[in-house]
């Protein structure tokens, strides 16, 4: 068909047409070419490439957050680091710490370096340790922050810090005791200006995060709840000394469960106590406390320190037989296990024969 003449446009209409986009398009590539030039940043301001920035991404800070702080310092733009994080999944492990950038890096690198953690000498790297007690953590914080001891304790006990595995109060049980096992072990970086309160809320959410990602299917069979899970967890970190081991502490702190018997776990007692002696003897396992095995049935109230993942899986995983005993075999940590009482004494007799045991 013919087109109609009176839809045509004219011939002037056409030139304005054409001319128009010429326009634009010269705006735009002029746009664009300063951005490469480095005369236009990301956000919209006029900064230079290259030049040195430093960002503090503070605990718990949203990715949104990290994205528009990244922008507004001409580092990377907003949509640029937003679509490659999304892109790769790694929306929840961007870490907090000082980050020493430039502008106009590439998002790739930006993203290798959130990913890896504070590059600044400012960016303060602090490992919470598998085991380690509530005051344990408050007292390295406390060495390695602008804070005190007293200042961590009492945001975990004012209600500063929540976490939705806090357990009820409980008369014998203190305020402190209550978030023994919520605070995750792992590396964080502390940026400086860190509030006492985002620095642990960082580590409590961290364990609920690890705490929910764990495959829970296999506890109905083992008629504990998931807290208990966490106690034994506990009981496990501090008594075992290789991962072999855990799987077989852990099934012989089932198996007593199932007996009745008590625990009598030294562990236990070391807490009870508040220190280590260096050697449990038998006048530390007479020490009043809802936490001494070898005086109270069951389990421990709570945890007795952070558990790690892999103690946590082995408490939801025992080993399947009928340990009832073990003792330290090893100078490298492992047990020797026994069902009768008859076998566990000759396995302390062969680990005192061995130097193992005094």
């Amino acid at each position: 068909m013919q087109p109609n003449n009176d839809s045509e446009p004219t011939l002037r209409t056409k030139l304005l047409f054409i001319g128009g986009l010429s326009i634009v398009g010269i705006v735009a590539l002029v746009a664009l070419a300063n951005i490469f030039a480095g005369l236009v940043s990301p956000s919209g301001t006029t900064v230079e490439p290259g030049q040195p920035v430093t960002i503090a991404v503070a605990p718990g800070s949203s990715a949104a957050t990290i994205y528009q702080a990244l922008n507004d310092a001409g580092v990377v733009s907003y949509a640029d680091i937003e679509r490659i994080t999304s892109d790769a999944g790694v929306e929840d492990k961007l870490q907090a710490g000082t980050y020493d950038l430039e502008t106009g890096m590439p998002a790739s690198e930006v993203l290798r370096l959130l990913l890896e953690g504070g590059t600044s000498e400012e960016s303060r790297v602090i490992t919470i340790v598998e085991g380690w007690t509530v005051a344990r953590i408050a007292s390295e914080l406390a060495e390695r922050t602008e804070h005190s001891e007293e200042d961590f304790l009492a945001a975990l006990t004012d209600g500063s810090v929540s976490s939705p595995y806090l357990p009820e109060a409980e008369t014998e049980v203190t305020e402190v005791q209550r978030w023994e096992g919520l605070l995750y072990p792992a590396k964080y970086q502390i940026p400086e200006g860190s509030s006492v309160v985002a620095i642990l809320q960082n580590m409590a959410d961290e364990m609920v995060q690890r705490f929910e990602g764990i495959d829970w299917s296999a506890i109905d069979e083992l008629d504990i709840s998931r807290y208990e899970a966490l106690v034994i967890g506990s009981l496990i970190e501090w008594e075992a000394g290789t991962d072999a081991d855990r799987p077989l502490i852990s099934s012989v702190v089932h198996n007593r469960l199932g007996v009745p018997m008590r625990l009598q776990i030294d562990a236990t007692v070391i807490y009870a106590l508040g220190s280590n002696p260096g050697q449990v003897l038998a006048e530390h396992l007479e020490t009043p406390s809802p936490y001494n095995t070898y005086l109270i049935d069951g389990l421990p109230p709570t945890p007795i320190g952070t558990v790690s993942d892999v103690s946590l899986i082995a408490a939801i995983h025992p080993a399947e037989n009928d340990y009832l005993f073990y003792v330290l075999s090893s100078p490298d940590g492992s047990h020797a296990f026994a069902v009768t009482y008859e076998q566990h004494q000759a396995n302390v007799r062969a680990a005192k024969a061995a130097g193992v045991l005094p």
